[in-house]
């Protein structure tokens, strides 16, 4: 690599010519020096980089630099997409670099052209609304060169039609397709493996780790470099990736293509349609005898049934049936023949259902029609370091929210990293003049009866002080909605609430507003950016404990606890930490940003592990008086001493009048 980072991320470097209101900070400059480390010594870094570091420039730099193989992988297709119609562009013009880029995601965001095709002829649809959608991306399929449905806003991408139209890699005909050549899944993966950079993001990177083929296994082999960003997810979505799974969904799924299939390539055998009608009752007599929808418990609260063991065991009969059916009619189509094995893998899920691999949880989720009985590894560390071995390559991993304190064990353990290089970067926002932590006394404790609608008298005279401009983020559904009862009518502000209306809506709607209260739990904590005076003031009910009766939680902490572990320590606090983190970074967002963090949880005081998450945020100053807050917001706050060089903090109760 040619350039230093002073020439790249300086006052005066390439970066600062060409993008406008670039500023030069020295904790960028420090990440791209660990990157640039990372990849000429073949090694491991892990880098927290706090808000406001720029370490999507960090990173991209040194990729675009090192003329080797690079896959980026971020948390999300929406962050998928920023970096890669954003944020890449912008580096490629400030280095003049000509290297291929490519942007790749998992088939089912891709059109497939023979399955629209095949629901335009077949025309059975449950509702006028599903046709209309149906014909608008039959119009969008005559303009798109991409076929990524992420274009098309004008069909919301939740909607069921979408599985109608795309294919999964048990459905997919391969090269025996018709439209094999034009097919949207095809020259994604080829101009992805022609190209120096793919972007992906976390779910299709282990999908391929996990060996469910996405069509990204020619890839990941080829590479010099994986850079995996916002990483602090990667142990929960390899956990969901490792696990393997039997639903309801997936038999329906195959019930509705073998029919299909059967209809246009085996009509003469209507035994077939019969016997998919037997496996559907079956299916809902399972659903039916797991009782009510909303749970989400261990599986071995009720295998032992009766009435489970007798409906798993006439499902298990029926796939037979059906599987001897097929053998015989799979000769006659390319489809019938993916239905077989298809029905044969299945066969194969549910008896894994029956005997689990060791060192795993096996737990059940029941909806109003479904269900889902899935078998999670209790430690992701030893398939993944697995497959980082048989990868030799630069690894870097980077996030806002890795380190719990000044300590990466936690993250580094849940991922098998044993000999990474870490670094911790702090915001160079100053938090110590535009912020404050405000923590309510008197506050019951949060399994208090009372303590949400304590919270909301607390928090009422705060978002009055503020203008409004706040959010309130919730550990719970429960909370939020009691929250919601309790603060209508309340102030004048408008009050927009999660679960009316999508999230995109909800942000922009709050953004434009500029006055309004947002109420949101988990999907709010992190990944959203309003900056500027229309987000002024975070409000969190309580610290983000994971529910330990949550079936996988659960597994996790009594496995640390048989080897003399303290969960609660080991696992608890620290995934805790992490959670907060992200909920704390929604309120600085830029330079110019300033507001008041309310933490309504009396454990950070109370508890000694409370200095534990309060050593993990950003330097601010604190108070439990609501005086100071009032000020604050009236800009009529004092000047605040900066922190001592050891890092102790001054509560702000010190602070007088002028």
């Amino acid at each position: 690599m040619p350039l230093e980072q002073s020439d790249l991320l300086g006052e005066s470097g390439l970066f600062a010519q060409w993008i406008d209101g670039f500023q030069a900070r020295p904790q960028q400059q420090a990440m791209l020096q660990a990157v640039q480390a990372a990849l000429q010594t073949q090694g491991t870094a892990v880098i927290e980089a706090g808000t406001g570091v720029g370490k999507t420039f960090a990173y991209l730099a040194p990729a675009l630099l090192c003329d080797e193989r690079v896959i980026i992988s971020t948390g999300s297709k929406t962050l998928q997409d920023q970096l890669y119609h954003k944020d890449l562009p912008l580096v490629r013009k400030a280095l003049k670099s000509a290297v291929k880029t490519a942007l790749l995601k998992g088939r089912a965001n891709y059109l497939c052209s023979h399955r629209l095709k095949t629901t335009l002829d077949e025309g059975r649809l449950p509702d006028r609304k599903s046709v209309t959608w149906l014909h608008r991306i039959r119009d969008w399929s005559e303009l798109t060169s991409h076929g990524d449905i992420a274009e098309l806003s004008a069909v919301p991408h939740d909607a069921e039609i979408w599985g109608r139209v795309t294919s999964t890699t048990e459905n997919c005909l391969g090269a025996e397709c018709g439209d094999y050549q034009e097919c949207f899944v095809v020259k994604a993966r080829r101009a992805a493996q022609e190209a120096d950079i793919v972007v992906v993001n976390h779910h299709l990177f282990f999908a391929d780790m996990a060996l469910k083929e996405e069509g990204f296994g020619e890839l990941l082999p080829l590479a010099n470099v994986v850079v995996l960003d916002e990483a602090h997810q990667l142990p929960e979505i390899a956990s969901a990736f490792f696990s393997d799974t039997f639903s309801s969904r997936q038999l329906f799924d195959w019930k509705r293509d073998t029919l299909v299939e059967a209809l246009e390539n085996a009509s003469d055998m209507p035994q077939i349609r019969e016997f998919l009608d037997h496996l559907e009752k079956a299916v809902m007599d399972l659903r039916l005898a797991m009782d009510t929808p909303g749970q989400r418990a261990p599986w071995i609260r009720i295998s032992n049934k009766p009435a489970i063991v007798q409906h798993l065991q006439a499902l298990d009969v029926s796939m037979t049936d059906l599987a001897a059916l097929l053998e015989h009619a799979a000769e006659r189509s390319k489809g019938l023949q993916s239905c077989y094995e298809r029905l044969l893998e299945q066969q194969a899920r549910l008896a894994r259902v029956h005997a689990p691999a060791p060192d795993t949880v096996q737990w059940f989720e029941t909806f109003t029609r479904g269900f889902v009985i899935t078998t999670t590894p209790l430690d992701v560390s030893v398939p993944f370091k697995k497959c980082m071995e048989e990868l030799p390559c630069s690894w870097v991993m980077t996030s806002a929210t890795l380190a719990v304190g000044q300590s990466f064990e936690h993250f580094n353990q849940r991922m098998g990293l044993d000999t990474a290089t870490t670094l911790q970067l702090d915001s160079p926002f100053d938090y110590w003049h535009n912020s404050l932590l405000y923590l309510p006394p008197n506050l019951p404790e949060p399994q208090d009866a009372d303590f949400v609608s304590a919270l909301v008298e607390a928090a009422i005279p705060v978002i009055k002080a503020c203008g409004g401009r706040t959010f309130m983020l919730f550990t719970s559904y429960r909370a939020l909605h009691e929250a919601a009862e309790l603060l209508q009518d309340r102030f004048e502000y408008p009050l927009l609430i999660q679960g009316e209306s999508p999230q995109r809506d909800m942000i922009e709607r709050f953004r434009e507003l500029g006055n309004a209260v947002l109420l949101g739990t988990a999907s709010f904590w992190e990944g959203v950016d309003v900056r500027g005076e229309a987000l002024s003031c975070v409000i969190i009910d309580k610290l983000p404990f994971a529910a330990p009766n949550d079936p996988v939680t659960e597994a996790r902490l009594d496995s640390i606890r048989k080897r003399g572990g303290n969960p609660f320590g080991e696992y608890q606090i620290p995934q805790a930490v992490i959670t907060l983190k992200q909920g704390v970074g929604r309120l600085i967002r830029d330079q110019q940003d300033r507001g008041v963090l309310m933490i309504c949880d009396i454990r950070l005081r109370t508890r000694s592990y409370g200095k534990i998450f309060l050593d993990s945020l950003p330097r601010m100053p604190r108070t439990q008086k609501l005086e100071i807050v009032e000020r604050f917001f009236a800009n009529k706050i004092p000047p605040i001493p900066n922190p001592s060089p050891a890092g102790g903090v001054r509560d702000t109760n010190e602070i007088t009048s002028p």
